[in-house]
């Protein structure tokens, strides 16, 4: 009797079963089915070989993996030799999606299953603002609720007038994804509150950044929808980065929180790095379920195209402004912005005390002004899809006011009337 070795994986092994249909009848038909597996092995693929996605930056050394849907994701961890064995492992369920540190043997059998859809190194972002001074000077408030151009270039002063409808984006969720905020903070009269933390940070902001998006956001002076709820979405640790992965973590929790308390709801990501299809994808899950997604554009003064989250179609992306309306010039630009916000020289709430303020540049700080402008029109004018706010957006926008906008990027300033 001749006998045939062959050294088959999981994959292999269902191939077998499906077309040996578990009979022995015929070692005929046992051999003709492991001679048909060998050829299919040898062949040359008619679509193009899944490989992993590359991050372009720093990464954990962790792989983010996108389960095509109609299959199970348990399934295919099991296929992939993970069952029981994934206390490191990440997983999000409602994207179809996991992440963790898995060995090269079991990327090799989930790169072969024909189950996954992509394989993305989990990479660092960072948050997208910088220190510059400390002082009180709210001007960007004053801009988005006027059409006319400041007629004052001082970011100092205090005498700039916001104008709003007193609604104030009241009864809305705003999530904050970033490093944390301080909640007991004055300026936010309790309404803001820790809601969980991802990557084994202390449950505080011990960084600022966080703070000071979130009093743009919604703080009771320096912010746009002053009644709207506040939520700390700690991601980033307190030196201002973070993964891919537990930035995931965090939008996987926002979309579950929201969908079990029913109020309309926004986050905001005032970070950024270099692209990753596991954060679009990400993003889209969050939109798809109806939370408004704005992110910051990015400090390189390059086209936003490549960089996560900036580039995710279904979130806002936010450009930065000066007080003179020109695009400051570390902002980010191209096609994926889709508005511009006040983002040079913003006064807002601090980490030192509970009165405490700073003053940030970055499209961080642009952010946020259109994420509390979304709360706000959620409140006034009731909520609509993530699409259809992101026109809304831009229909209300001034046009045509900013200077040094490159070719190709709309020029477009949020305004709130």
């Amino acid at each position: 009797m001749q006998y045939y070795y062959f050294d088959l994986s999981s994959i292999d092994c269902q191939y077998l079963r499906e077309r040996v249909n578990y009979s022995l009848a015929s070692s005929s038909h046992v051999i003709a089915a492991l001679m048909a597996l060998s050829t299919v092995l040898a062949a040359p693929a008619l679509n193009s070989p899944l490989t992993i996605e590359k991050y372009n930056g720093k990464t954990t050394g962790k792989h983010i993996v996108k389960v095509k849907d109609g299959h199970n994701m348990t399934d295919v961890q099991k296929e992939a030799g993970l069952a029981g064995n994934t206390s490191s492992v990440a997983t999000w369920p409602d994207m179809n999606s996991f992440a963790g540190p898995f060995p090269q043997k079991t990327l090799n059998l989930l790169l072969a299953s024909g189950k996954v859809d992509w394989i993305c190194e989990d990479g660092i972002m960072n948050t997208t603002g910088t220190t510059i001074t400390q002082t009180d000077a709210p001007w960007g408030l004053q801009r988005i609720s006027q059409k006319a151009k400041l007629s004052s270039n001082s970011t100092s002063a205090l005498n700039y007038k916001y104008t709003y409808d007193s609604s104030a984006g009241e009864g809305v969720d705003i999530y904050i994804v970033d490093t944390g905020i301080n909640i007991a903070h004055v300026d936010f009269g309790g309404r803001a509150s820790w809601g969980t933390t991802f990557g084994g940070y202390a449950n505080a902001d011990g960084n600022g950044h966080g703070t000071h998006v979130a009093g743009t956001a919604g703080g009771t002076r320096f912010g746009v929808a002053k009644s709207a709820k506040l939520i700390a979405i700690k991601v980033l640790s307190d030196s201002g980065s973070g993964s891919v992965s537990d930035i995931i973590s965090g939008l996987n929790w926002v979309m579950n929180k929201a969908k079990s308390t029913g109020r309309p709801s926004v986050t905001n990501l005032s970070l950024g790095g270099g692209a990753s299809t596991a954060l679009d994808n990400a993003v889209a899950s969050l939109t798809k379920a109806g939370v408004h997604v704005v992110v910051a554009a990015g400090n390189s003064n390059v086209d936003a195209a490549n960089t996560s989250p900036a580039r995710a179609p279904s979130a806002i992306a936010v450009g930065a402004t000066t007080i003179v309306d020109a695009r400051a010039s570390f902002s980010n630009y191209g096609s994926v912005v889709g508005v511009f916000a006040p983002g040079a020289n913003i006064i807002s709430d601090w980490i030192n005390s509970t009165t405490a303020t700073n003053t940030l540049s970055g499209t961080s700080m642009a952010s946020p002004h259109v994420a509390g402008l979304v709360a706000y029109l959620v409140k006034k004018d009731g909520n609509i899809t993530p699409a259809a706010m992101r026109t809304k957006i831009q229909n209300l926008a001034v046009r045509n006011v900013i200077s040094g906008i490159p070719s190709g990027t709309v020029n477009y300033l949020a305004n709130n009337s």
